[in-house]
């Protein structure tokens, strides 16, 4: 009765939060066994949960450098420092976006934010539309497997896992797709014969080399002063980004500041110095700091239109998760989820297969769904069968968020694919068209990921 009158709402158009809190209360006044207001008290026990206060902290602090003017300096950095070699600006557009990707967490910022820059510089530069949309949506999957993220957040709460080990497990899945990515530019500009989009300049590389230096250098001066020389933390923290800024001010940066948002963030749940929550008011507090102070370019006014957006995507994203509670309890209590569990169980006992099934499946659920309603209704149903299949929790969590990542290039609900038809002037089907070969690497990526759980794994447990 509930999956059936669940399917009835969605196949009528209705919003899938809405469907699932609407099913779950037919359900409930049809079978007569509880009082309607389990519905409201089970929606509201949903979101009073402490690791979920990150989410509107990650989507503010996103917004933030979206409207400050930190994607042009990310953008420039890029540029410095692949834009010379063949296929210049497409390598630019990966590497922005793995940059970009630790400050936003999502695609669809990344897509709407720097993907704008980047499809109209490639344009400007002689490359089709296709491609520039193409490596556009590709690298903005970037978004939510480089921390942090907040279809990590999510999968952590569901998942009763560390918010932590899931942003430290997405950094090497992140290499890996970024690197498949550049291979995937390599290939396109070698078969059509493209050059470099901006001269070679020793002295542009040089200083972009020299920030990256710093970006590696910086935070593991602080780690050995308080691990191993035993300097008091905060005081620690709070001269070296003294030290930072003003050789910032000297030496006159491009990006060194910007870069250092996913750096303070990891660094600092690493260390123990904040949790994820905390670390999502501290890359708050550093983009204002960033906006207001530093470059200036942040105004009360874009401020108050930034929180007001900001409010509405929480809302958004908040109502789905109190939805999908009352909706996943409501399968646990009436046995559906024991009863695939069973049923998946009985098909085979094998990791890879049922791994292969929850791809597809996967897939599948992306391309219909919003990436926070498709966690909250697949994590408890596949995790599970998961776990008694000996599967890490957060090996299948870097898995799942990568699916529907995949998925948000797909119509027919394909969020990222709308948002660069948008942008790129292209229709739909074109636009469809243009994403399809960058499939490829991203499909790879998800093999490798998915049967080489080490490649998840290994940087949370170096970790611990």
């Amino acid at each position: 009765m509930l999956k059936i009158v669940f399917l009835i709402f969605m196949s009528a158009g209705i919003p899938v939060a809405v469907a699932m809190a609407g099913a779950s209360l037919v359900y409930i006044l049809w079978s007569g066994n509880l009082p309607p207001f389990v519905v409201i008290h089970r929606m509201v026990s949903g979101i009073d949960s402490f690791p979920l206060l990150a989410v509107p902290f990650f989507i503010l602090a996103g917004n933030l450098m979206n409207n400050a003017g930190i994607t042009n300096r990310i953008y420039n950095f890029a540029l410095a420092l692949v834009g010379w070699l063949k296929g210049g600006l497409g390598h630019v557009n990966i590497l922005g976006s793995v940059i970009f990707s630790g400050m936003s967490g999502t695609a669809i910022a990344d897509a709407a934010g720097l993907g704008t820059i980047e499809i109209k510089a490639m344009k400007e530069h002689g490359y089709s539309t296709e491609f520039a949309v193409g490596v556009t949506a590709a690298s903005a999957t970037l978004g939510p497997i480089i921390p942090p993220s907040l279809p990590f957040v999510i999968y952590a709460m569901m998942a009763n896992v560390s918010v932590g080990a899931l942003f430290i497990a997405g950094i090497m899945p992140g290499v890996i797709m970024t690197l498949l990515m550049m291979v995937t530019v390599a290939y396109y500009a070698y078969k059509n014969g493209w050059g470099a989009d901006v001269k070679f300049d020793w002295p542009r590389l040089m200083k972009a080399l020299t920030e990256l230096l710093v970006v590696c250098i910086w935070p593991t001066a602080l780690w050995i002063a308080v691990d191993k020389l035993g300097a008091p933390a905060q005081a620690t923290v709070i001269g070296g980004l003294v030290v930072l800024f003003v050789a910032d001010k000297l030496f006159k940066f491009e990006a060194v500041l910007p870069i250092m948002t996913p750096v303070l963030l990891i660094g600092g749940m690493a260390t123990g110095l904040f949790t994820a929550t905390e670390g999502a008011i501290a890359a708050c507090v550093w983009a204002m700091v960033l906006g207001f102070f530093w470059y200036r370019t942040l105004r009360w006014k874009m401020f108050v239109k930034v929180c007001i957006d900001t409010v509405e995507s929480t809302s958004t994203v908040l109502f789905i998760v109190a939805a999908a509670s009352i909706f996943g309890w409501m399968l646990t209590a009436t046995g559906v989820t024991a009863d695939i569990a069973a049923w998946v169980l009985n098909f085979t006992k094998e990791p890879w297969v049922f791994l292969l099934l929850a791809n597809l499946l996967m897939l599948f659920v992306g391309c219909f769904l919003e990436t926070t309603a498709a966690i909250t209704i697949l994590v408890p149903i596949l995790l599970p069968i998961s776990n008694q299949l000996g599967i890490d929790p957060v090996h299948f969590g870097v898995v799942m968020v990568l699916n529907l990542m995949i998925g948000l290039l797909h119509p027919p609900m394909g969020m990222v694919l709308f948002v660069l038809a948008r942008i790129s002037g292209l229709s739909i089907e074109r636009t469809t068209m243009a994403i399809l070969p960058w499939l490829v690497p991203l499909l790879l990526s998800l093999v490798i990921i998915t049967y080489w759980p080490a490649t998840v794994l290994w940087l949370p447990r170096l970790m611990q």
